[in-house]
């Protein structure tokens, strides 16, 4: 099991990398207005999210192997859980975005992607937490 774990480490922080870096793309390219820098942003962006995409899924499969060798329940687990999933629905946007992008449709400026940014940073800090500390729940 602890091949599976140290997999499944490798592929969230590979995942993450992806997590933080294609919304710092989003900043820039929101902040362009040049054709080539566009085009160039819009190649990078695709490229990053399809690469991103397989890692992960990996980090999904690999953790889900670790939830059931080890069986582990408790709140701790279910509030972390909850957060994969937002996780999960914050990179399925960032593909949306991508694909707004492509088509010369994005919507927001530099600022929001700013504030976007920051969403996988906290969301890594509360898992973290969660899955070293295990705190209890009343």
């Amino acid at each position: 099991m602890l091949w599976i774990k140290a997999l499944h480490i490798i592929f969230v922080v590979s995942w993450f990398a992806g997590l933080f870096y294609l919304p710092r793309l989003f900043v820039n390219h929101a902040m362009v207005s040049d054709a080539a820098t566009i085009a160039q942003f819009k190649l990078m962006e695709r490229k990053l999210y399809r690469f991103m995409t397989p890692l992960g899924v990996l980090a999904l499969l690999f953790g889900g192997w670790l939830w059931l060798g080890y069986g582990y329940a408790g709140t701790w687990l279910d509030i972390k859980l909850a957060l994969v999933a937002a996780l999960v629905v914050y990179h399925l946007y960032c593909g949306h975005l991508v694909a707004l992008f492509a088509r010369d449709k994005n919507k927001y400026g530099h600022v929001f992607y700013r504030w976007f940014n920051e969403l996988p940073v906290l969301i890594l800090f509360v898992i973290v937490i969660l899955v070293v500390v295990k705190p209890e729940f009343a």
